[in-house]
């Protein structure tokens, strides 16, 4: 188990976070980077697609987008974000290729981040609408970028030459939504689960029900919390790895 509370003192100045879909990093990850803002942290959001497949009405996918582009603003501002990138995916077809890796590159490359986020790329069998094709597939795209396009300036070199964005070593990628086999940190983040929440009312054209889903969450934090050994009532799971750790050398 990783102790995360030297990680949500102040010590972590920059977080990458990547979503696939608006409100995917608020279940998986809003009062965790509630508690890193609070603590003077820059957090930063990637989502990688529109959303333009979500919704429960007519509404075109045009409108879609742009609903959910200003949900999501809004979703992150009420736990201290204030920079959101869309990489603007069709939603639904997300996929680790070249081009998209190359954005995730340029984006870590820009940002230069102490923790990277991302949604898991392993399907979760006991859950498995954790596990739509496009979550895996920001995990995967991510986790490849990480290592070793982003550390190699071997890889899309046109950053180098045409932006200027030399390699970096990511320290820690933590990965949500994983397969609770794989949850090794855990976050109490009791006193930030109402602005979890409040992000979370933020997408409402995603909740149809807005009470099951309230009820729903405040069931999983609480179960997170539990399995951690917490003693707060609430917590979000995590599958953190070491990216570079001080033991680590090239190509181990």
């Amino acid at each position: 188990m990783i102790d995360t509370q030297p990680f949500v003192d102040g010590s972590v100045r920059r977080v990458l976070a990547f979503g696939a879909h608006p409100d995917d990093l608020d279940f998986g990850a809003a009062g965790t980077i509630a508690k890193l803002t609070s603590a003077g942290a820059e957090v930063q959001y990637c989502i990688m697609t529109d959303g333009d497949a979500g919704g429960f009405d007519a509404r075109t996918p045009e409108e879609i987008t742009a609903l959910r582009h200003a949900e999501q603003r809004q979703a992150a501002q009420a736990v201290g974000v204030n920079h959101v990138h869309f990489m603007g995916e069709r939603d639904g077809f997300l996929a680790p290729t070249y081009e998209v890796i190359g954005k995730v590159v340029r984006l870590i490359r820009q940002v230069r981040p102490d923790i990277v986020m991302a949604m898991h790329p392993e399907r979760n069998w006991d859950r498995i609408q954790r596990s739509h094709p496009d979550h895996l597939a920001c995990g995967e795209a991510v986790t490849r970028a990480i290592y070793p396009a982003v550390e190699n300036p071997f890889s899309y070199p046109e950053l180098l030459g045409e932006e200027s964005l030399a390699a970096y070593k990511v320290p820690w990628l933590w990965l949500y939504g994983a397969p609770t086999e794989r949850e090794n940190a855990f976050v109490d983040m009791t006193e930030h689960f109402e602005s979890k929440m409040t992000a979370l009312r933020a997408h409402f054209t995603q909740h149809p029900d807005v009470a099951a889903m309230e009820r729903f969450v405040e069931r999983q934090c609480r179960g997170n919390a539990r399995r951690g050994g917490l003693k707060g009532d609430y917590a979000e799971a995590f599958h953190a790895v070491a990216v570079n750790a001080d033991d680590t050398i090239a190509g181990f």
